[in-house]
């Protein structure tokens, strides 16, 4: 950097006629005057990057350079194997200062990439940032092409109409919008949880919703988890507890988004709390309510219909909120206007028979999606699972596995359920044993892959995790029936992550598990027993197995509402239902939505790790986002010309972020003027449909104005 320091000090005399000086403190911060001696002469400097061999080897960037520096308003150009690295960005500072540059192109890779890398640098020479431009020749040019003449001609075109769009350019500033520093994390899984105590541990309020009438989402119904076989309840109760009884969070359960206003910094979600029919803060949760209850013989949800609960419950032993809900369909005397027993038996007169849901107002700064996965519907008759789309948009149901008799074989069942018959917490006290008589089954089929992989009868992505978790079942199988016999029919064994392939081979040589590779094709029962009909392609032959009980491995689809509360927060999901984020690799729990952020398995398969992993990151950028007073955001969004617009309110109608309302002019005296579109600059994400659209013309988008799109076009002509 001793170099840099040295090429500033060398041209700080030639740069003197053309910078005004701003004194901050004791620093004197130089600011280009952005008029060239020459009254509105474009001084542009063209940067061409090799980019190693991605670009070099199929584009002659030094022809590109020649080419660049004869079009019109040019004033250098010229090549740099690595524009993005240290020395390249000092070279564009230099030019800057050297050439009196008005503007900058550089023609290198994605601006995704690097453009803020270039506005940067160029703001640091006192260039404005929105003054640079990015000519994509990687992506759109050298690694589609294989002709170099070709791809060599097309990246001429392409740093021209780069060129041409900076001749055009107005220097911009950065939109300023107030901030709530308050947060809402919408689902109170172990994603959620880890999100919301995060954040509050920060010092920031957040707002927990979750639908079910405790938090915990599916691991508080875990046995153990992989692969380490620690206690589920272990691990996640103690986070429960916490996040029942931090001063920041305040939890809404047994609850749902109804809807979502305002844009990032300033959201207004409406929540609707449903009616629980007790009072929560006289509630003490001692337990005579559910403990004198007659109704007894409700299927528990919490148990996938394993296990029976009574009308007022609480949905397990650890549950937080430690407080009962009831059951509106179950409850004698919401039903029939009998009983009331819970009542006559609560001493601190909780119980409110009366009580109506209701909604709740909360204003927050940011969102953190974590609403988890439900299992692939295994049954014949669907409906549940997620609809694929067609070529003609209309929902296709899942042909679902009928075969594998799930629904009507009592000892067909899928894996959460025979997480609970682990469970020390489940319907059988943690012994294993059939759903259907209650006896130990001493020989267990397990089928992974159900629904996953699958695009004649399924879904066609990998679930992640099944491999692991059969896994573990067998070994927890083991532990509990010694005499028992595990067999698992299995596609192909995926166990990526650190300890899982270790975590396999123990299932297989220490427990004695047996991995067929094949699938099955149809489950019978006979006599009490299960025929499963399968093949092992590694021998080549058909297996017949009597089995006592089938576990199927069934595929991750996104929990129920996910693509309504998706539409909700403006945030895109895939074919799948799976919520979007904004770019893989480098933007992975961000969305296209501002101020959304998604972790865990709302966004695709995940195991635990991974989801805790994520929603630590989703309160990282929230807390980025807490850490200033107001927002910054960029200014290349939409403006409305209100003098010219004919309030035919097309773009209010176009715009998909809802970032445009309709606003009236008035005078001093509050008579009505005229009526116009307005954009809301919190909101609005420039995508430019509303210039579209527009009939009158009186919509542009700032950085790439109509004048700028046909300066580019003209270029090529």
């Amino acid at each position: 950097m001793i170099w840099s320091a040295a090429i500033y000090r060398r041209f700080a005399a030639a740069l003197r006629p053309f910078v005004n000086e701003e004194i901050t403190g004791k620093k004197k911060k130089a600011v280009i005057n952005h008029r060239s001696p020459k009254k509105n002469m474009a001084r542009i400097g063209v940067f061409v990057c090799w980019c190693g061999e991605n670009i070099a080897r199929t584009v002659d960037v030094e022809q590109v350079a020649s080419a660049a520096a004869e079009m019109p308003g040019v004033a250098c150009a010229m090549t740099c194997k690595y524009m993005c690295s240290e020395p390249g960005q000092a070279a564009i500072r230099h030019k800057i200062a050297e050439e009196h540059l008005t503007g900058v192109v550089v023609a290198s890779c994605s601006p995704h990439m690097h453009l803020r890398t270039f506005r940067k640098a160029a703001e640091k020479e006192g260039l404005n940032p929105y003054l640079v431009e990015m000519a994509n020749i990687r992506e759109h040019c050298s690694w589609v092409h294989q002709d170099r003449t070709q791809a060599t001609a097309k990246a001429i075109d392409l740093v021209a109409m780069a060129v041409a769009k900076t001749r055009n350019d107005q220097a911009l500033a950065p939109i300023t919008i107030p901030l709530t520093r308050r947060a809402m994390v919408i689902g109170g899984g172990v994603a959620g949880i880890q999100a919301a105590l995060d954040i509050a541990d920060a010092g920031y309020q957040v707002a927990l919703v979750e639908r079910e009438p405790s938090i915990g989402g599916k691991m508080a119904g875990l046995s153990e988890t992989f692969p380490t076989l620690d206690c589920s309840q272990c691990i996640l109760t103690p986070r429960m507890v916490e996040a029942g009884q931090h001063p920041n969070i305040t939890l809404h359960t047994y609850s749902e988004v109804e809807s979502v206003e305002g844009y990032v910094g300033n959201f207004r979600v409406k929540v609707r709390k449903k009616a629980r029919y007790i009072d929560m803060e006289k509630c003490t949760g001692c337990g005579q309510c559910w403990n004198h209850c007659p109704a007894k013989k409700n299927p528990s949800a919490f148990d996938y219909g394993l296990g029976q609960r009574t009308a007022i419950y609480i949905p397990f032993p650890q549950a937080v909120p430690a407080r009962p809900v009831i059951d509106a369909a179950a409850c004698l005397k919401l039903t029939k206007g009998k009983c009331g027993i819970c009542a006559k038996k609560c001493q601190a007169g909780a119980i409110r028979f009366d009580d109506e849901e209701r909604m709740v107002t909360e204003e927050v700064g940011a969102i953190v999606v974590a609403t988890g996965y439900k299992l692939y519907s295994i049954e014949k008759k669907t409906g549940t699972a997620y609809p694929l789309p067609t070529a003609a948009g209309t929902p296709l149901p899942l042909s679902g596995y009928g075969e594998y008799g799930y629904g009507r074989y009592a000892d067909v069942i899928d894996s959460l359920q025979f997480e609970r018959l682990l469970s020390a917490s489940g319907p059988t006290g943690g012994e294993v044993r059939r759903p259907s008589d209650g006896q130990v089954p001493k020989n267990v089929v397990f089928i992974s892959c159900v629904g996953s992989r699958d695009n004649a009868k399924g879904i066609a992505y990998c679930s992640k995790i099944c491999c692991m978790y059969t896994a573990k079942h067998t070994m927890l199988y083991k532990h509990k029936v010694h005499d028992g016999q595990a067999h698992v029919f299995y596609m192909d064994i995926r166990s990526g992550g650190k300890n899982y392939d270790e975590f396999v081979r123990r299932a297989i040589e220490q427990d004695g598990a047996h991995y067929l590779r094949g699938r099955v094709s149809k489950i019978v029962e006979q006599s009490g027993r299960l025929i499963v009909r399968g093949v092992d392609t590694l021998a080549g032959e058909a297996v017949t197995i009597e089995a006592d009980l089938v576990v199927l491995a069934a595929a991750m689809c996104p929990s129920d509402g996910a693509e309504t509360l998706a539409q909700k927060l403006n945030v895109g999901y895939d074919e799948n239902g799976f919520l979007s984020e904004s770019h893989p690799k480098l933007r992975p729990v961000e969305t296209n939505a501002a101020g959304v952020y998604v972790c865990g398995a709302c966004q695709g398969p995940k195991d635990i790790p991974e989801s805790v992993a994520q929603a630590t990151a989703c309160a990282g950028k929230t807390l980025v986002m807490f850490s200033r007073q107001q927002l910054t955001r960029e200014p290349e969004i939409a403006r409305v010309d209100e003098t010219n617009c004919a309030a035919c309110f097309a773009c209010v109608r176009a715009c998909p972020y809802t970032a445009i309302e309709r606003a009236e002019i008035r005078d001093r005296k509050g008579n009505l003027v005229k009526r116009t579109a307005r954009v809301n600059p919190g909101l609005c994400m420039g995508c430019g449909t509303c210039v579209a659209v527009c009939p009158s013309k009186s919509a542009d988008l700032a950085g790439f104005s109509e004048q700028q799109i046909y300066a580019m076009v003209e270029s090529l002509v």
